[in-house]
């Protein structure tokens, strides 16, 4: 009588292993950039959340109305510090600073702002994160 192989051959398993390394290979840096763009985000959201006091401020008192409001949250686990700066006569700079460790590489020590101009009432956004991090409406 005739037995019937069973079980997986080396040369089966060692193609299964490479194949696993390769995926690895790949993987694992687009998950690091998954997790810088996550972390950034909430230098975007902690400064969303200033946007409509910080207009409503400027509006009312377009040369000293260029404050954090009081009770609001100027930082996260990720971000360091937001804070708000006068720019020019009518307009208001809130800038969000990353910290510079237990962040990712792409994030330590960097700067987002977005810029309130009351003549005109439009918000710009500027960042020194690298392109592969900064969403595209900044």
């Amino acid at each position: 009588m005739k037995q019937l192989q069973k079980g997986f051959t080396l040369v089966e398993l060692m193609i299964v292993v490479a194949i696993i390394g390769i995926l690895a290979a790949v993987a694992i840096p687009a998950y690091q950039d998954y997790i810088a763009k996550a972390q950034a985000t909430e230098g975007f959201t902690l400064i969303g959340g200033l946007k409509t006091p910080v207009a409503e401020a400027m509006a009312n008192d377009p040369t000293g109305g260029c404050t954090v409001p009081a009770g609001a949250v100027t930082t996260g686990k990720y971000v360091a510090s937001v804070a708000t700066a006068a720019s020019g006569a009518t307009g208001c700079n809130i800038v969000a600073t990353y910290k510079d460790s237990g962040v990712n590489t792409k994030l330590v020590s960097k700067l987002v702002t977005f810029a309130y101009d009351s003549s005109g009432g439009a918000w710009t956004c500027s960042s020194d994160l690298d392109a592969s991090v900064k969403p595209k409406s900044c």
